[in-house]
């Protein structure tokens, strides 16, 4: 035996299983028992009354973005207009030869109406042009520097996948939505091979020392103003320095059509190493609610409670979705939705439906990210056609971006149909879970909390607290269920046979009141047995 981890509990990925051994051989769990005993000079873990389970598994994120976020302006600890000034002059005079202030992380509702000026911008930036992405990277802040190198004046018409956001007179203002943001980006200097390598480092010593052990990578290709990382992860698994275990997701751009399938398989099969594989096409079927270009059934209400013509954007043409998903369903790709409105929702269920149709029953395993609003039709679908459901947990909370740039907006029946998780777990549908960082955080941990509590600690009132998961089946999500949607069958689960990506809790939340899960900490990170993060690794640092 390898490893022995005793004193402790155990989730194995279904269920809680208290006062229980497990021993670790070649990489994969040998035992399991409640006295194992000591066994042929095996290094012994003593979890101290703490719980080990499954490494979590993302299944939603963009570590690359979130480790170049991090070495550039990063402004997501920070609120409000003076802070972010602050932040941006400092960061700029740190870096003053730098031909471009460039980052993120800015939050919406510290603005009107959730869109900066560049006029607020143009001060601490002085002649260099400035591009950053927001929080969700669905919009971005430029000052007039860049919009005047990008041409972008009030005859500048909207892209057909954006919006610029205008004064009376059609004057931009600085704010750029969806598609609107290529305007700019385009002109923003690429991420560099190394860069992007020593992101990818960072971002995945970060996700190591929050227990994650794997993840889906939700977009590889240029998007925004981050170029494509699968350079990065192909040196990265090359030069054995991959530790997770990647699933990325092939970016669909959806100004084209089904040409680019071939070009989607022949990546697909170029990228086939045991830590990293793309058998996954991510298509983006509609924007956010907070900017209005989710895709809704019905139109929003605008601030005075009177219905708007607007009813948000399908980026993709239903029947086309339709039969690009179809099509790629036929080709063994695995489709990853993003759908936040109803009617982008029930888009790809549609989609999916005709796919199922044409194609008969596989193993593709697809899935619908982020859910924000779900029309109550719509949710026994998802075990009808085995979709399952990727929720972003932390979302489910009131907090300024709920409160004031989307439940006035989408009105009562609407906002109470929000991340309906217990009502998908009633109807039997498949959940699994990711963080979708850097637009939150991406600690298991306090999606988990939010999960089971639908709050924060800074708020006092769940949030439709019906919607509430138990603490068993929100971490079966993020173990089993986003392994499931990997097709990492070996891992999300402690069972004998089983690759050891594990992951140790200092305390047993299960033992501990809900309201409490999120004190938890990760005291140590083992994939397939080798330790990745934890204070008995010799170069362990934690970022």
């Amino acid at each position: 035996m390898d490893t022995l981890f005793v004193n402790g509990a155990v989730f194995d990925g279904t269920a809680y299983r208290p006062g229980l051994a497990v021993a670790v051989k070649g990489g994969r769990i040998a035992a399991i028992g409640p006295d194992l005993g000591q066994r042929n000079g095996a290094e012994v873990v003593d979890l101290e009354g703490g719980l080990l389970l499954p490494g979590f598994v993302d299944a939603h994120i963009h570590p690359v973005q979130g480790g170049v976020e991090r070495a550039h302006c990063d402004l997501s600890p920070f609120h409000g207009l003076p802070a972010y000034q602050e932040k941006i002059s400092q960061y700029g005079a740190l870096h003053p030869t730098a031909p471009w202030i460039l980052g993120g992380g800015w939050h919406q509702p510290d603005f009107p109406g959730g869109a900066p000026n560049a006029a607020d911008l143009d001060p601490v930036t002085g002649d260099r042009p400035a591009f950053l992405v927001n929080a969700d990277h669905h919009s971005a802040w430029a000052n007039s520097k860049a919009l005047q190198l990008a041409g972008i004046d009030a005859h500048t018409p909207d892209p057909p996948d954006g919006r610029i956001e205008r004064t009376a007179d059609g004057t931009p203002t600085g704010t750029l939505h969806e598609g609107a943001m290529s305007l700019v980006g385009q002109l923003v200097p690429p991420t560099t091979h190394q860069e992007m390598v020593g992101a990818l480092l960072d971002a995945q010593a970060y996700l190591h020392s929050l227990g994650i052990t794997g993840w889906q990578d939700a977009i590889l290709g240029a998007y925004a103003n981050i170029g494509d990382s699968t350079p990065a992860y192909v040196e990265l698994a090359q030069t054995g320095r991959l530790t997770a275990r990647v699933n990325g997701a092939l970016w669909w751009q959806r100004d084209r059509g089904p040409e680019q399938i071939p070009e989607l398989i022949a990546k697909r099969n170029e990228l086939k190493h045991p830590r990293f594989r793309a058998g996954t096409v991510k298509i983006m079927q509609d924007g956010v609610a907070e900017n209005f270009t989710a895709a809704m059934l019905d139109p929003y209400f605008d601030g005075c409670g009177c219905r708007t013509a607007n009813s948000g954007l399908s980026f993709v043409d239903p029947q086309a979705l339709q039969e690009h998903v179809t099509q790629l369903d036929a080709a063994g790709f695995q489709v990853h939705v993003h759908a936040i409105g109803d009617r982008a929702a029930r888009e790809a269920l549609d989609a999916f439906a005709k796919a199922e149709a044409s194609n008969g029953i596989n193993d593709n395993r697809h899935h619908i990210a982020h859910l924000q609003v779900i029309h109550p039709d719509d949710i026994p679908r998802f075990k009808e056609l085995n979709v399952a459901a990727n929720m972003q947990a932390l979302w489910a909370v009131y907090e300024p971006q709920m409160t004031e740039l989307t439940i006035p907006f989408l009105g009562p029946e609407r906002t109470g149909w929000q991340y309906p998780f217990n009502s998908l777990a009633k109807a039997g549908a498949r959940l699994v879970a990711g963080s979708d960082w850097p637009v939150s955080s991406p600690d298991p941990l306090e999606a988990i909390h939010v999960a089971v509590n639908r709050r924060t600690d800074k708020a006092d009132d769940p949030f439709l607290p019906e919607q509430a998961l138990d603490l068993t089946t929100a971490l079966a999500a993020y173990t089993k269920g986003s392994a499931w949607v990997n097709h990492a069958d070996d891992t999300g689960r402690i069972a004998v046979g089983a690759l050891a990506d594990l992951a140790i809790l200092d305390r047993d939340p299960f033992t501990a009141p809900t309201d409490e899960i999120n004190t938890a900490r990760v005291r140590a990170t083992y994939v397939e047995g080798d330790l990745v993060f934890g204070p008995n690794r010799k170069d362990a640092s934690c970022p």
